[in-house]
């Protein structure tokens, strides 16, 4: 019986891995198990909606479950027995020869000061997958962010935040962003947008291709500062130039300022009466101070583990990381194993290196007697699988609004009514 490997996460670094497994030993038996009802992850609620080009990597993914005879199981919350769900982590290393820890980090980072408590604070990624239409999401409230929004953090996830709160109408074209979404953000009528960063201009973490980007939406007028950090760069410094070409921006008529600044920390956010009215920063060394009013705070600061897996506890235990191995049968990939850095591409030559290492490890290993995939159809009688999917996607697409790519299912009851061929018609 060939070897039996369950995935958990169905996002890219699942996938990837599925796709690296299979490269090096075609006749293993890969499950893709994920808690949603649906595949594909941070690709589906966590690249932003506007950008469709990077969503496009779910085509490729699609041939693991179209030809490649990877099995997806959705619908089946796997955690640590201290964090609920429905099968322990320790009961599904029972059913499979490996599993894979592949769900990433999906927690926002905390900034760690004063008022982070207060309305009108928001994570980044919770903000995303609001605006991609998780089903585990609060509807987070876009007309309410005010005319003052200042976004913490100058990576790529804060590039992608100031672009969508930057559009005008109609620029969502071509993008599943729920035209719900984008007529919260139009009725907002936001009027100032601050991007606040620890390093210096030229240190940056953003892409430039992303800051050039957001210079293509009508209507904006930008002020770049705190250049004089930057004094001595090279000139050739990519992210210097990409701001440059935003710096001669500055219509009459604009509707939205959008400002950059480098090299401030955040020490405190303050408000009244619960609500945010304002943050503070300071220079590393203390030198200068800058208090700005803010009616919303977006955090992009990075990511972190939302301890139902035990990760912190897994890691530190492990003797070797560096190849996903975090015990006998047991492995990380992607940001569970390495942490919040790295693209969507760099997965792949991540997941190459841990499938390496299972196949490598599954070589001494006999034949398997594992029960696998159906000791879980067994137990469990509301699993989705890749069929399942394939109706929701037709929906989404069928249902669409004008001017979009797909109309997503907002709820998991909608999603599993449709999935299960169950009575209810989704709304």
């Amino acid at each position: 019986m060939p070897h039996k490997i369950a995935i958990l996460g169905a996002g890219p670094s699942g996938c990837y891995l599925a796709q690296s497994l299979l490269k090096l030993d075609d006749a293993l038996e890969v499950d893709i198990i994920d808690r949603l009802p649906v595949p594909y992850g941070l690709v589906r609620y966590g690249v932003a909606p506007d950008h469709q080009g990077t969503k496009g990597v779910a085509r490729q993914f699609a041939r693991l479950f179209e030809r490649q005879g990877v099995t997806f199981i959705g619908n089946l919350d796997v955690c640590t027995g201290d964090h609920g769900g429905e099968i322990t982590l320790a009961e599904l290393r029972e059913l499979y020869d490996v599993v894979v820890l592949a769900t990433g980090l999906p927690t926002d980072q905390k900034l760690g000061i004063e008022g982070e408590e207060l309305d009108g604070v928001i994570g980044s990624g919770a903000l995303t997958r609001a605006w991609n239409d998780h089903p585990d999401s609060h509807d987070l409230p876009p007309a309410e962010t005010g005319k003052t929004v200042t976004v913490i953090g100058n990576g790529n996830v804060a590039m992608d935040i100031v672009r969508i709160l930057s559009k005008g109408e109609g620029e969502f074209e071509g993008s599943d962003f729920g035209t719900h979404h984008a007529e919260r953000i139009a009725a907002a009528g936001i009027e100032r947008i601050e991007v606040i960063g620890r390093s210096p201009a030229h240190m940056a973490k953003f892409d430039p291709v992303m800051v050039k980007e957001i210079g293509k939406s009508a209507g904006l007028r930008f002020e770049i500062a705190d250049l004089q950090l930057s004094a001595g760069a090279e000139a050739d410094n990519t992210r210097l130039q990409a701001l440059a070409t935003l710096a001669g921006i500055a219509p009459d008529d604009a509707r939205c300022t959008v400002s950059f600044r480098f090299g401030w920390s955040p020490v405190r956010l303050v408000g009244a009466g619960g609500k945010l009215t304002g943050a503070h920063f300071t220079r590393a060394d203390g030198s200068e101070a800058l208090d700005l009013p803010s009616d919303t705070v977006i955090t992009a600061i990075g990511f972190c583990d939302d301890a139902r897996l035990g990760r912190a506890d897994l890691v530190a235990g492990a003797t070797d990381i560096d190849s996903g191995r975090l015990a006998p049968g047991l492995y990380a990939a992607g940001w569970f194993r390495r942490g919040p850095r790295g693209t969507i591409p760099e997965n792949r030559a991540d997941s190459q290196a841990v499938a390496a290492a299972i196949v490598e490890d599954l070589a001494s290993l006999a034949a398997s007697d594992k029960p696998g995939r159906a000791a879980l159809q067994a137990r469990f009688d509301r699993l989705t699988d890749y069929a399942a999917w394939q109706r929701i996607d037709e929906h989404e697409r069928a249902t669409v609004s004008e001017g979009r790519v797909r109309s997503k299912l907002r709820s998991r009851r909608d999603m599993l009514a449709l999935a299960l061929n169950e009575t209810e018609t989704p709304s």
